[in-house]
């Protein structure tokens, strides 16, 4: 999950093992067909990464093989073939998709230790060892621990450097081959790339260094207002691991040193909100259903679910961002333009799917559906509770009403006097004709 380089505690712990053996060290990088919802926009991402990857392992004396599995027919037993002259298999522990999947079910088919190690927190997950209900009760926590954690990755050094030619398994891919190699896989080519971003970690770092120069100093003012654009737009790189949520709170908070700013509401964001969605999913099963909401969520949405509707429609209507709601179309067409929603209008977006269904388990398959389908941070333990959070997770009860029950509401009426919803739906439209985006840097 973490497809980096630098900042990477599981490539830091394999490189310690093979010190310790004075044996050299192979990073294994898969991408399948097979993958859910696998498609162009994904394929796109991951692979405008690996040029990056390949270049920087070849610096230090690693050793690196890339497999794409193109089509179903071919094999896909990469790992396996190499884990036979492995003397140990390191890789992420992540609570969600396939990496929670494949932690459970790998294990058994291998004869050498296989370890899984945290390289997606700040705060290692497994230091908290319960699920806690609320930012107020994670952040005592992690604040404690961060003297601890939040710190640098030691150089990256390896005592013995890989040999031999290229492995028989690897894909090279250079940038002008990543279109015609995406065209030859066996994926959903519906669902075009992000206009909005290129993959790697240099794209990672050179949004998180705009948003420094940029954004830091007026991020607590403008955060909830889209079409300021105050955001990090980062959240695509940390998902895919292209760059950690590490390296980015000690950028951030170097930076605001430097120039005298405060960087408080986006360490909050990034660190406290992003790992209470890991600790969630790590301690809930399941973590993608209702069954997952506080017990008050629970009572006051079964009494409301079958509530009528002021307006419904299909989930195809929703899909296509159809709908009598020019702010709400807006915010659809920019997860399927973009491949993100800008966070504020995700909430609302999140609330009016559940009051335009017929119930809030249909609300609920329809928000997961399109994150996994259109979302380059989908599938993704900030998915799960950004979207449980629109029914109640991680929040508080609020006045009774129909529909939600006493799980807070949101308003087009309030978005137009807390933002320009003009400037927004302006935007999006502008980028649906024209299909270049301003937000694209480089």
């Amino acid at each position: 999950m973490n497809r980096r380089v630098d900042s990477n505690h599981a490539l830091d712990y394999a490189i310690e093992l093979a010190n310790q053996r004075d044996l050299p060290v192979l990073v294994y990088e898969g991408l399948t067909c097979s993958y859910p919802f696998a498609n162009d926009r994904f394929h796109t991402f991951l692979l405008e990464g690996v040029p990056d990857t390949e270049r920087r392992l070849r610096e230090l004396g690693i050793g690196y093989v890339f497999y794409s599995r193109r089509t179903r027919a071919d094999a896909n037993q990469a790992l396996y073939h190499l884990a036979k002259d492995a003397a140990a298999v390191v890789t992420d522990d992540y609570p969600t998709f396939e990496a929670a999947r494949h932690n459970a079910s790998v294990p058994p088919k291998l004869e050498i230790p296989y370890y899984a190690v945290d390289s997606s927190c700040v705060v290692p997950m497994s230091r908290i060892e319960q699920r806690q209900y609320a930012a107020y009760a994670i952040r005592p926590k992690i604040h404690k621990l961060l003297p601890k954690y939040l710190k640098t990755t030691p150089p990256i050094r390896v005592a013995r450097k890989f040999p031999g030619e290229t492995h028989k398994l690897h894909t090279r891919v250079l940038p002008a081959s990543i279109p015609g190699l995406v065209a030859s896989c066996e994926i959903d080519h519906s669902v075009k790339p992000s206009l909005a971003f290129h993959g790697g970690s240099r794209a990672g770092h050179r949004r998180l260094q705009h948003f420094l120069d940029h954004n830091l100093g007026r991020y607590a003012r403008d955060k909830n207002e889209p079409s300021a654009h105050a955001s990090s737009n980062l959240s695509p790189y940390l998902h895919f691991g292209h760059i950690s949520s590490l390296e980015a709170a000690l950028a951030a908070r170097a930076h605001a040193e430097e120039h005298k700013l405060v960087a408080d509401e986006f360490l909050e964001e990034l660190i406290v909100r992003r790992e209470l969605a890991f600790n969630f999913a790590r301690y809930t099963s399941p973590f993608d259903s209702l069954d997952a909401l506080p017990a008050w969520a629970h009572v006051t949405l079964a009494k409301h679910d079958r509530d009528s509707r002021p307006y419904t429609y299909t989930r195809e209507q929703l899909e296509r961002g159809e709908t009598h709601d020019l702010l709400w179309n807006a915010a659809q067409k920019e997860l399927l333009l973009r491949g993100t929603i800008q966070g504020y209008y995700r909430m609302y977006w999140g609330k009016k799917i559940i009051e335009w269904t017929s119930t809030h388990q249909e609300a609920l398959e329809a928000m997961i559906d399109f994150h996994d389908r259109y979302a380059l941070d989908g599938r993704d333990p900030n998915t799960y509770a950004n979207i449980l959070w629109c029914f109640g997770l991680h929040d508080r009860p609020f006045v009774e009403r129909p529909i939600f029950g006493q799980v807070r509401y949101m308003s087009y009426d309030g978005m137009k006097r807390k933002t320009d919803v003009a400037a927004y739906v302006r935007e999006i439209e502008q980028l649906e004709r024209v299909g270049k985006d301003p937000l694209r840097l480089g």
